[in-house]
C-alpha cells in the first residue's frame, strides 16, 4: 500500500510539472482573463435574462476583442515611443527629485539606483514583446478564449471551487476563497478601475490640449495609472506639470481649460464622486500591503503580478492567522 502511495504521488508530481509546462506561457493571459472576467460578470449577469447566457457572454468577449485589437494596433505603432517617453518622464522626475532633497548621497545613490533598475525593467520587459507580435496575438486570442469560457461557466466554476475543498479544512478553504474575493474585489473592482480610468482621461487631455504627442501622451496616462496606485498620491502629479507647461508657453485660457478637465475627470473630483461609489475603496488595502504585493508582484512576474502579488499576501495574512488559532488552541 506504501509503495502504491509512492507511486501515484510520483505520477501525480509528473502530470503536474507537465500541466505547469503547457501552461506557463499563457499563464499571464490566463490570469488576465480571469480578472477581466471577474470585474465584468456582475454586468454579464445583468444583460443575460435579456440575451441569453452565452449571447451575452459572446457580446462582452466581442467587446473585448475589438478594444484587443486597438491595443495590438496601438502597440505596433507606438510600443517603442512610449517605451522612451516613460523612461523619459521618469529620468525627469527623479532628477527634480534629486534636486530638491537634502543634500545626501545615499538619497541620491537610492534614487539613481532606482531610475536605473525600473529603466532595464521596462526595456527588458517591452522589448521582448516588440519583435514578438505574434507571440502577444497569440496570448490575446488565448485571453478571448479564456474570458468567454469562464463568462459562461461562471457559476459552475464556482460550485466546482466549494466542492474541492477537503471537508475536513472546508471552513478555513472557505476562508481562503473569501479573503482572495476581497483582495480582489478592492483590487480590481474599485483600485485599479479608478486608475485605469484615470489614466485614460490623463492620456486624453494631454494628448487633446496638445501638450504631448500620441505616445508621450499614452505613456502619462500609464504613469498616472500606476501612480494611483501608491499611497498618499495620485493624478495631480502627473496633470500640474501638464498646466505649468501651457502657462510657460503664454497659452493661459488653454492652461485654465486643462486643470478644469484635469480637476473633473482626474484629480481630485473622481476621488470624491466615484471612489464612494465603489465602496470597497473605502476599506483599500493596507499601504504596506500594496506597495509590497504590488510593486514586488510586478517585479516578480510582469504585469499580472499586479494581480497575483496582493492576492498572495492576503492569502498569506489569512494563513498566518489561522496558525495563530491553532497556536492558541
Amino acid at each position: 500500500m506504501k509503495n502504491e502511495t509512492i507511486v501515484w504521488a510520483i505520477v501525480t508530481a509528473v502530470i503536474i510539472y507537465l500541466v505547469w509546462l503547457v501552461a506557463k506561457p499563457v499563464i499571464s493571459p490566463i490570469i488576465l482573463a480571469l480578472a477581466i472576467a471577474y470585474v465584468t460578470y456582475p454586468l454579464h449577469k445583468r444583460i443575460s435574462p435579456k440575451l441569453g447566457q452565452k449571447k451575452a457572454a459572446f457580446l462582452l468577449t466581442t467587446v473585448l476583442a475589438v478594444l484587443s485589437f486597438l491595443f495590438l494596433l496601438g502597440f505596433v505603432l507606438w510600443i517603442n515611443d512610449v517605451k522612451y517617453q516613460i523612461i523619459r518622464y521618469m529620468e525627469i522626475s527623479f532628477t527634480w527629485l534629486q534636486s530638491v532633497t537634502v543634500s545626501s548621497e545615499k538619497i541620491n545613490e537610492v534614487l539613481t539606483a532606482i531610475t536605473e533598475g525600473v529603466r532595464s525593467r521596462i526595456e527588458s520587459y517591452i522589448v521582448s514583446y516588440t519583435y514578438s507580435i505574434p507571440k502577444l496575438a497569440l496570448e490575446i486570442f488565448v485571453m478571448l478564449f479564456v474570458y468567454y469560457g469562464t463568462l459562461v461557466n461562471a457559476e459552475d466554476i464556482g460550485k466546482e471551487l466549494y466542492h474541492l475543498l477537503p471537508p475536513q479544512r472546508k471552513e478555513f478553504g472557505i476562508r481562503l476563497i473569501e479573503a482572495a474575493r476581497y483582495t480582489l474585489d478592492t483590487l480590481l473592482k474599485s483600485w485599479l478601475t479608478l486608475s485605469i480610468l484615470k489614466g485614460s482621461a490623463t492620456a486624453l487631455g494631454f494628448w487633446a490640449f496638445g501638450i504631448a504627442p500620441p505616445s508621450g501622451a499614452i505613456a502619462l496616462g500609464i504613469l498616472t495609472a500606476f501612480v494611483e496606485l501608491l499611497p498618499f498620491l495620485g493624478g495631480w502629479l502627473i496633470w500640474i506639470p501638464g498646466v505649468v507647461y501651457l502657462i510657460h508657453s503664454s497659452h493661459y485660457a488653454l492652461a485654465f481649460l486643462f486643470a478644469a478637465y484635469s480637476i473633473v475627470f482626474i484629480s481630485p473630483i473622481p476621488d470624491f464622486v466615484l471612489a464612494p461609489r465603489m465602496t470597497l475603496r473605502r476599506r483599500g488595502l493596507n499601504a504596506l500591503v500594496s506597495l509590497l504585493g504590488i510593486f514586488g508582484g510586478l517585479w516578480a512576474f510582469g504585469l499580472v503580478g499586479i494581480i497575483v502579488g496582493p492576492v498572495s499576501l492576503g492569502l498569506l495574512a489569512t494563513v498566518i492567522e489561522e496558525w495563530k488559532k491553532t497556536m492558541e488552541s
